[in-house]
């Protein structure tokens, strides 16, 4: 069952078309990365989610229903561009946002203990909010977000400005929201890293338009067919001679005393034909499928459909 659904939505402001016929649908319970170039148009499209705006065309079904204003109290958002009330304690400040959502005080003030300790800022409690680091101030903001326990989380590049500990530290209480308490989670991030290790699908905007969606396991295989490195001693030129015109491309670097050669094979080739052709030639060592990674595969498609509509990058 898909917990959010956007159907053929479009938004324009004067002179700009924000989203054009953006389709796409988030599973219940998956973590779900919204990626794009800036200015593509996914904060448009996440504050329609966020009923902060309307589509002029389409509509966007949360939970089996369409969405109204109710809704919102059923999603957290977590947005880029972060704001607390600096001469605020935290812990009173933590408290005003938590009654905001609903949340008695009594109740409100265990939970926000519990996770002041989870994310280890208990110290900062009776502290002005402008005495915290940048990394810090997050870290009271994704408490707020997540403390109602919402159906949604929506987060907006979370990991900026973290430290690499830090950033583990707050994975993990990603995951575990995901994994143990059933939140469905949307990243909008251009750390593709992040969409690998965390991202079971993905959606890619770009130019106000939805050009690729998908599992993200099967978007990486199926754009990795026929791509494949070899790790072998002996000569490359007898290796590149041996396999022939099955090779569309390819490239030799050299790691830790072995040659390594990245191929692209003709799509009809036989993979064990290709492995004793080259074993033939060249002492084999291994022979891998070469999946791209998620970055590849956000430049690539961008340019791709970049070109194939004849825009260029200094176009706006």
């Amino acid at each position: 069952m898909d917990i959010l659904q956007i159907e053929n939505v479009s938004k324009s402001y004067t002179n700009h078309k924000a989203l054009d016929d953006v389709s796409l649908a988030v599973p219940a319970g998956s973590v779900y990365g919204l990626l794009g170039p800036n200015g593509a148009g996914k904060t448009t499209l996440i504050r329609i989610i966020n009923h902060i705006t309307a589509p002029d065309e389409g509509r966007v079904i949360f939970d089996g229903h369409p969405l109204k204003a109710d809704d919102v109290a059923h999603i957290g958002y977590l947005p880029e561009e972060r704001g607390l009330y600096k001469k605020m304690k935290v812990g009173d400040q933590a408290l005003f946002f938590a009654k905001l959502k609903g949340l008695k005080a009594s109740e409100a003030a265990v939970e926000l203990r519990r996770w002041f300790d989870r994310l280890e800022i208990s110290d900062w409690w009776d502290k002005k909010v402008e005495e915290l680091s940048k990394g810090m101030a997050q870290k009271v903001q994704f408490i707020v977000t997540v403390l109602h326990r919402p159906k949604l989380l929506i987060f907006d590049e979370p990991f900026s400005g973290f430290d690499p500990i830090n950033a583990d530290i707050l994975t993990r209480e990603i995951l575990r929201l995901n994994r143990e308490e059933g939140s469905t989670v949307i990243f909008s991030t251009h750390n593709m890293e992040s969409v690998e290790a965390l991202c079971e699908n993905i959606t890619l905007i770009n130019r106000s338009r939805n050009i690729l969606s998908g599992n993200v396991a099967e978007i990486r295989a199926r754009l990795g067919q026929g791509r494949y490195t070899i790790s072998f001693d002996g000569d490359p030129d007898a290796l590149f001679a041996a396999l022939g015109d099955r090779i569309l491309a390819s490239s030799v670097t050299k790691e830790h005393g072995l040659l390594k050669a990245s191929l692209r094979l003709r799509p009809d080739i036989d993979r064990r034909e290709v492995i004793s052709l080259a074993n033939n030639a060249v002492d084999l060592v291994t022979f891998d499928r070469a999946l791209p990674s998620m970055n590849d595969i956000f430049i690539r498609t961008v340019e791709d459909y970049n070109r194939r509509h004849g825009i260029t990058s200094t176009d706006v």
